[in-house]
């Protein structure tokens, strides 16, 4: 802008229709509607006025941006900075911006409050009846241009507040200088300020109804947040990342359905690597080792242990505050950006945990965010998590339903994640979820289902559906709620897998008990199959089962170290031939044998001793036969692609079965030994002659073992064995499986 230089004419003194009851207010930061009072008003039959308060100013004049000549310098009007004065020679309304001056300096900016409303019709429309998907697009501080000019507009929702200001250093975290303008259809604050960019750290300072002055709070909707313990929001805007995987979205959908290898990789980003002197990798760095080990083991996707912003890293993101902002720990927006590109790219998928159940009660968060009980419920029985001393979400308004909705499909569409993992949907459904009689409150008619979170999950699985094709939502539910991964017109939730933690639970237990005790639990192995398909099921062994005490995955096992490793195969072999897809978390592919530390790095040192070599082959080699050989995965959520050839000899503790795939694919043989005894000349039936080759054998020598096995292959012979014709005489290794499928030239009986 250009500077004048000829004297400015002086304005005429304050207008009456401005009283000073209502200059007080502004000045003292009380005025719910400074858009009424700042700005430039009149016009017509009115003079024309002008209005600042710029208490950091000691002069302000009037320029006319047609000329860029000064109209008039403004009167002080009160002693805070409060300037204003009429316009005499002025008839109409014209574009303007301000001069300022303090001292020896001047500076030229617009006025906040010379521009119109940010927020159209319609989307105050949708925000107010809670149906707004692509809420993210218009909440929050977006870097636009606004009438030809650059700033950032700012939107919050805050429908009991008498005020709410965007605070920073930019107006010396002054909350008089920035009040925002009331959308009362819909609760929400807006302004637009000029002049504003990326990286600026802001925060908004809310006064209740009750004249209150909260805790300055950061933005629900911030795109990126200040490395923790700082709490500030940054301006950051969408992310901005040239996305080149377009192949890999145009086929992810056949990547994670029921029919594919989905073989996933759980990592907790903070600990999985890091650098030399300690120090978290950045995405990009964790990209360059990722990509080469998920690829180098095989596994079809990484999941993500929670990448929004949080306050407290001991959650690990189980707490989030920045729903919307990937965490600062690990560098920008774009760079998590360039992560799941570069991860795409390689074929590898990308799932990313999703905390809708609860919030943390941080002063800066969500908790009382206009100074009442907003995102959550104001009764404790309701809105409190005794396990986490955490909030729940008010499910039932819709607001808030809209903003969790929202946020799920900002992670699917500005990410390009393919799925969302739903953390704690177990309490989200009951509404007595770990509460005492008398603690908890019943739904309308009378029971324990929490119908609202029921309605947030299904439509939030339906919107997923039909926005982001190919994406879908992965639901870690403990109890037997039915039909979680049935679809939503089906009468489900409509998730498209559910962990099964009760396998995890049941097979764990199994497998820490002495061999000698295992023919008394045979059933913990079997149990299972007898659910297995009735939800799309995806078989954990996640970060929860190496942590609080519970030791490593390679400590459960009992025995001497050898006996250790060889259960711990045996088990992955179990797992990996077992109906339903496969998560592991990191470090139990090579058997960490300390456990999980969220302030350290794995212990990747051990990779380079046999006994944890072995384990990483053995991963390999299961993941490379899952994927390879369709019998192991195309049916993994049907019934036809399981049958038991001896699932009850529990004296010996010995399970052989089948793995079906469709039409003319072969089928897979699984014998599983779980004593450290050598089972030599044990027959098994099978429905195909011929020869059956071994595929993997768990006590091979390149794995750790002892190379008890059959040399490779073994002939059915004409001996009637489990209902079937054939069958195999077979040498059973200590502690170990088998994987045997029929020999191309082998033939059905």
């Amino acid at each position: 802008m250009t500077t004048t230089t000829s004297a400015p004419a002086r304005a005429d003194a304050l207008s009456p229709q401005l009283d000073a009851t209502e200059i007080e207010a502004l000045v003292t930061g009380a005025h719910g509607d400074p858009f009424s009072v700042l700005g430039m008003h009149g016009g017509g039959d009115e003079p024309v006025s002008v209005r600042v308060f710029a208490p950091e100013a000691d002069r302000v004049e009037v320029i006319d941006a047609r000329n860029a000549r000064s109209v008039a310098e403004l009167p002080r009007v009160h002693e805070a900075g409060f300037f204003a004065g009429s316009l005499p020679r002025r008839k109409s309304r014209f574009l303007y911006y301000l001069r300022k001056t303090h001292g020896e300096c001047s500076w030229e900016i617009d006025d906040p409050y010379r521009f119109p409303p940010l927020l159209g019709d319609l989307d105050i429309h949708l925000m107010g009846e809670g149906s707004h998907r692509q809420l993210y697009r218009h909440m929050g501080a977006h870097p636009r241009e606004f009438g030809g000019v650059d700033g950032v507009s700012f939107a919050v929702w805050a429908p009991n507040a008498a005020r709410v200001s965007v605070v920073g250093e930019f107006n010396a975290w002054d909350g008089r200088r920035h009040p925002m303008r009331k959308r009362h259809d819909a609760g929400v604050w807006e302004i637009f300020i000029p002049g504003l960019s990326r990286g600026i750290v802001y925060k908004y300072e809310i006064i209740s109804a009750s004249g209150h002055r909260l805790p300055l709070k950061a933005d629900p909707f911030s795109f990126e947040q200040e490395l923790t313990p700082a709490t500030g929001s940054r301006i950051h805007g969408l992310v901005d990342h040239g996305w080149a995987d377009d192949a890999w979205i145009a086929r992810r959908r056949e990547t994670i359905c029921t029919s594919a290898p989905v073989s996933i990789y759980e990592v907790h980003a903070g600990s999985w690597r890091r650098g030399p002197d300690g120090r978290m990798l950045d995405y990009d760095e964790l990209a360059d080792d990722l990509i080469e080990h998920v690829t180098d083991m095989g596994f079809t996707h990484v999941e993500f242990m929670p990448i929004a912003e949080h306050p407290f890293t001991g959650s690990w993101g189980y707490q989030p505050i920045g729903l919307f902002a990937p965490t600062s720990r690990f560098g920008s927006p774009e760079g998590f950006a360039r992560l799941v590109d570069r991860l795409h790219n390689a074929g590898i998928g990308v799932i990313v945990d999703w905390v809708p159940a609860h919030f943390p009660s941080d002063a800066h968060g969500l908790a009382r965010f206009d100074g009442t009980a907003l995102y959550e419920h104001e009764d404790p029985r309701l809105g409190f998590h005794k396990d986490w001393n955490t909030l729940i979400y008010n499910f039932g308004r819709r607001e808030v339903s809209n903003f969790l909705q929202s946020n799920a499909l900002f992670w699917l569409e500005e990410f390009h994640v393919d799925a969302l993992r739903v953390d704690a949907v177990a309490s989200m459904l009951y509404l007595d979820y770990s509460r005492e009689q008398g603690e908890w409150v019943p739904n309308i008619h009378g029971g324990r289902e929490n119908l609202e979170a029921i309605e947030l999950l299904r439509s939030t699985n339906g919107a997923i559906r039909s926005e982001v094709p190919g994406a879908l939502a992965i639901a870690e539910e403990s109890t037997a709620w039915p039909g979680v991964s049935r679809p939503v017109e089906d009468g489900g939730l409509g998730f498209g897998y559910k962990w099964n933690m009760g396998w995890m639970h049941d097979t764990l237990g199994y497998m820490a008990k002495e061999p000698v005790h295992r023919r008394y639990h045979h059933h913990d192995m079997t149990f299972g199959l007898h659910y297995a398909f009735s939800e799309n099921f995806v078989l954990p062994l996640s970060h929860d089962e190496v942590v609080y005490g519970k030791g490593s995955l390679i400590d459960k096992m009992p025995g001497d170290r050898w006996q250790k490793f060889a259960n711990l195969r045996a088990h992955y072999a179990f797992m990996w031939t077992h109906p339903g897809k496969k998560l592991l978390f990191m470090g139990g592919e090579f058997a960490q044998e300390r456990e999980w530390n969220h302030d350290t790095s794995l212990d990747w040192h051990l990779c380079e001793e046999p006994m944890h070599g072995g384990v990483m082959q053995v991963i390999r080699d299961l993941n490379r036969l899952y994927r390879e050989i369709p019998a192991l995965h195309v049916l993994d959520c049907d019934p036809a692609g399981f049958a038991w050839i001896d699932g009850g000899n529990a004296e010996q503790s010995v399970f052989a079965y089948l793995r079906k795939g469709a039409g003319g694919d072969a089928p897979v043989l699984v014998v599983l030994n779980f004593t450290p005894v050598v089972r030599e000349r044990h027959r098994i039936g099978v429905p195909i002659a011929g020869t059956w080759r071994e595929v993997l054998n768990t006590d091979a020598g390149l794995y750790g073992g002892s190379n008890v096995g059959n040399g490779g292959a073994v002939e059915a012979e004409s001996v009637p064995a489990h209902g079937h014709a054939h069958s195999l005489e077979m040498v059973l290794p200590p502690l170990g499986a088998l994987i045997l499928v029929p020999d191309d030239g082998s033939r059905d009986v």
